[in-house]
């Protein structure tokens, strides 16, 4: 924007022209439902703010991109929303032609400088601010314009050829089953069969990571915990719901950085820190669980587990809140958001183990908040 409103091509910065060449967006792209050029401009424009609220700023030539337009305006040092340069004036023996950019406000009359090396300064500063404002707007553009985390951190199962294995935690066997009679439904029958138990806040998480794959794509398939193999989890992807009431999860996660632990009664449960297993900041009170408002916490990885070299997710909480919780994050591209403030940059090549808090209140969970994070 700024190389062309110094060409006096101030007619090539139009959204469309802009979303084509910067974004790769076909010519006839709907501008409506693709704002990319706009969300951009606004952001680049809260970037420049935020760039001159720094008082060794205050020398440079100003430049701002009005709202509403592509069309860059600069202005002396001094000078940020008065004098305006509509004309980049050069001494009368330079090859450079007067660069016109088009106004947005009420011009005023400008005195320009008065000797050639005033200009030269004030010609190097702004050709200086000109490549900040391009640097500014280049790392924007690739901000805006890369996956969401979301997509992201599921990337490695999406790209899969084998579909995802999801294992959720079993319940109580039973060997009989109620059913109603069709032609009287108060009728009840007793008949003997054989049924494994879900609980219905691991369903929840079940349902919606399934949800997230699909929209990907992505197939996959439901397990038990007890009918779940070896020879299955080598096949593909997995993801594994629930914690003390699904064996895999315990122990794939028992060489994490963040594991599961208990006393004895199993009275007390919580996550361990392996940097700093004597703190249990992360645990759960069975006694205070009972009474329907506690703090439970969750650990949410996604890592390749070395046995079957397989990629590996797990949404785990200590209570059903946390499981319920950690579901809710895997496909929350908002929270998921919130991470990149606790890993490094090169996270998504890397296994990631994150720690989540949620208040449980009459037994519904409340929003998963991150711990911590570990990467390697």
């Amino acid at each position: 924007m700024v190389a062309r409103a110094l060409a006096g091509q101030t007619d090539q910065l139009k959204e469309r022209i802009l979303g084509v060449e910067i974004f790769e967006r076909p010519a006839d792209y709907d501008t409506n439902t693709d704002p990319i050029v706009r969300v951009t401009a606004a952001e680049i424009r809260k970037r420049i703010e935020h760039y001159y609220q720094d008082a060794k700023h205050s020398h440079e030539i100003r430049m701002i991109l009005p709202a509403g337009s592509y069309v860059p305006q600069f202005y002396w040092p001094g000078h940020p929303t008065g004098l305006q340069a509509t004309a980049l004036e050069l001494p009368a023996d330079a090859a450079a032609e007067p660069v016109n950019i088009q106004p947005a406000m009420p011009v005023l009359p400008l005195v320009p400088p008065q000797t050639k090396r005033k200009f030269a300064t004030s010609r190097t500063l702004a050709f200086a601010l000109a490549g900040l404002i391009l640097a500014i707007a280049s790392v924007t553009a690739w901000e805006l314009s890369r996956p969401p985390v979301l997509k992201q951190f599921w990337e490695p199962f999406i790209n899969s050829p084998n579909p995802a294995l999801i294992c959720v935690a079993d319940q109580s066997q039973f060997s009989t089953i109620r059913q109603r009679d069709a032609a009287d439904p108060s009728h009840e029958i007793t008949l003997p069969d054989s049924m494994v138990a879900l609980i219905i806040d691991d369903v929840s998480p079940l349902v919606n990571v399934a949800a997230l794959l699909r929209t990907y794509g992505k197939t996959s398939r439901v397990l038990a915990e007890s009918s779940t193999t070896l020879t299955d989890l080598r096949r593909g992807p997995s993801i594994f719901i629930g914690a003390y009431d699904n064996i895999w999860t315990l122990r794939l996660t028992s060489p994490l950085h963040f594991h599961f632990a208990n006393d004895a009664a199993m009275n007390k449960l919580w996550i361990e820190d392996r940097s700093d297993p004597g703190n249990h900041k992360w645990m759960m009170d069975r006694t205070i669980q009972q009474t329907g408002t506690y703090s439970d916490y969750a650990i949410v990885a996604r890592f390749v587990d070395p046995n079957f070299e397989q990629l590996v997710v797990v949404s785990a909480g200590i209570g059903r809140g946390g499981t319920v919780a950690a579901g809710e994050f895997l496909v929350d591209s908002q929270r998921m958001d919130e991470m990149l403030n606790k890993v490094p940059h090169d996270w998504k090549r890397k296994n990631i183990e994150i720690v989540l808090e949620t208040q449980v209140i009459g037994d519904r969970s409340g929003p998963p908040r991150i711990a911590a994070a570990y990467v390697w």
